[in-house]
């Protein structure tokens, strides 16, 4: 009898030849090392440049040894950081799921052998069944279409993910091109107190000046020194910060280079129809309302019985043969999926409310961010129209001081009023920097295609 069955036997396992097998992918301590050991930093990076396909970036071939403009910048954050590598390999989890939501169900096999122990009848009873459930053939349609739906919002969403960590990186490198000119100006500060602050003790030891005068210039120096100690421990913290963005090793030499301030505000409305058009967390959203569409139509069918077809055989006692076919399915008397279907809709009606949300908020933020940038440039305007007066007060007091027609000391007051006023003015073209491309993150697009 076991030599009688043994092909088909045979024929049920070969499909097992097929079925994937298990390799082990152990974790790694240092990505940075491990990453360098096939290839320095610098090579992966100018490779990567070079291949980059994001409708807002320039590919280029990247060379960290020179200065990074904003699209250097910007590139560098998308293809190296880690958070954004972390992000592609999840949303590959997405893809892996819409071939699933293909694929049909398995076959259902089942056999038996009932052995007589006792009794007239000379023969086993053998049984066998092979089952398949229509069901799946349904709904197979609507679920690819929702595991679709799904992968595409997870893209959109990695997208915005992108954008959103390109604009934080350039953000970034404005500060600290900011900060290295503001520590190099208190610096400046803090070397004048203390000189001002030795005469004045050399002046006070002789007599020539009041004690209320050193101690003002004391006080003067030691928030001159507060002052630069600050800006030592900000420009240390921001460019830590744009290290990590980059995903750089903490230590690595960056250099940077400025972008010129833009010279005009841009329409409000005109934004608002290039974030509703071109922005991919929206695009997102609306991807994710695709997704739930299917879902409510996949609710509504699951509410019709699921059939299972099964064709059975088997060989009796007595010898006889019987084939023939049997259904199943559950009798929709009292669920009919009506808990499921109220899920489904409440959800999209949930998702709907969310999209009108986010517009609402994308049009607030953007006219918000259109009337900041037009204070911050008019500021801008104000200080840099001043400029000259300051500059050739200050150089005409340390010209009559050299000549002796004026104390150094208000030759240097002078120059420091000029130096506090070159840092409100760097501070005014940070301010304009960081909010160009706080719209441009608005917008979802960089300030080039703003016009038409």
């Amino acid at each position: 009898m076991i030599k009688r069955f043994w092909p088909s036997t045979l024929l049920l396992f070969l499909p097992l030849a097929a079925c994937a097998h298990y390799e082990p992918k152990p974790l790694i301590t240092d990505p940075l090392a491990a990453s360098s050991l096939n290839a320095p930093l610098a090579a992966i990076v100018s490779r990567d440049a070079i291949a980059i396909d994001r409708p807002y970036l320039k590919p280029v071939a990247l060379d960290l040894s020179a200065p990074l403009d904003p699209n250097g910048v910007a590139i560098l954050a998308v293809i190296a950081n880690p958070d954004l590598k972390a992000q592609r390999a999840r949303a590959g989890v997405n893809d892996a799921q819409v071939f699933a939501a293909g694929l049909l169900p398995d076959p259902t096999f089942s056999f038996g052998v009932d052995h007589i122990l006792s009794g007239p009848d000379p023969l086993d009873n053998i049984a066998g069944a092979l089952g398949f459930s229509l069901g799946a053939l349904r709904t197979q349609k609507v679920q690819r279409a929702q595991a679709i739906a799904e992968a595409r919002q997870v893209r959109l969403d990695l997208a915005w993910a992108e954008w959103q960590t390109a604009c934080n990186a350039r953000l970034q490198a404005v500060r600290v091109l900011a900060l290295e000119q503001a520590l190099a100006n208190a610096s400046t500060s803090a070397e004048a107190s203390e000189a001002l602050l030795a005469r004045y003790l050399k002046a006070a030891g002789r007599g020539d000046i009041s004690p209320d005068q050193v101690q003002s210039s004391r006080i003067a120096a030691l928030d001159a020194q507060g002052n630069f100690r600050s800006a030592q421990t900000d420009l240390a913290a921001a460019r830590s910060e744009l290290h990590r963005l980059l995903g750089l090793p903490p230590d690595y030499a960056l250099h940077l280079s400025p972008a010129p301030l833009p010279t005009t505000v841009p329409d409000a409305a005109r934004l608002f129809s290039l974030a509703v058009a071109g922005r991919s967390d929206l695009d997102a959203l609306r991807a994710g309302y695709d997704a739930q569409e299917a879902a409510v139509r996949r609710a509504i069918l699951d509410q019709f019985p699921n059939l299972d077809l099964t064709i059975n055989g088997a060989r009796d006692t007595g010898g006889n043969k019987l084939l023939g076919p049997s259904i199943a399915f559950t009798l929709p008397l009292w669920n009919r999926n009506r808990g499921g279907i109220a899920v489904a809709e409440a959800t999209r009606e949930a998702l709907r409310e969310e999209y009108d949300a986010r517009l609402f908020q994308t049009r607030a933020e953007i006219a918000a961010a259109v009337s900041g940038l037009a204070i911050a440039r008019r500021q801008y305007e104000t200080l840099r129209a001043g400029m000259p007066a300051v500059e050739s007060f200050a150089l005409a007091s340390r010209r009559a001081a050299q000549r002796g027609d004026l104390a150094i000391a208000t030759a240097e007051v002078a120059e420091q009023s000029l130096r506090d006023r070159q840092l409100l003015l760097l501070q005014s073209a940070q301010a304009i920097a960081e909010q160009t491309i706080a719209l441009e993150l608005l917008v979802g697009a960089p300030q080039e295609s703003w016009t038409p």
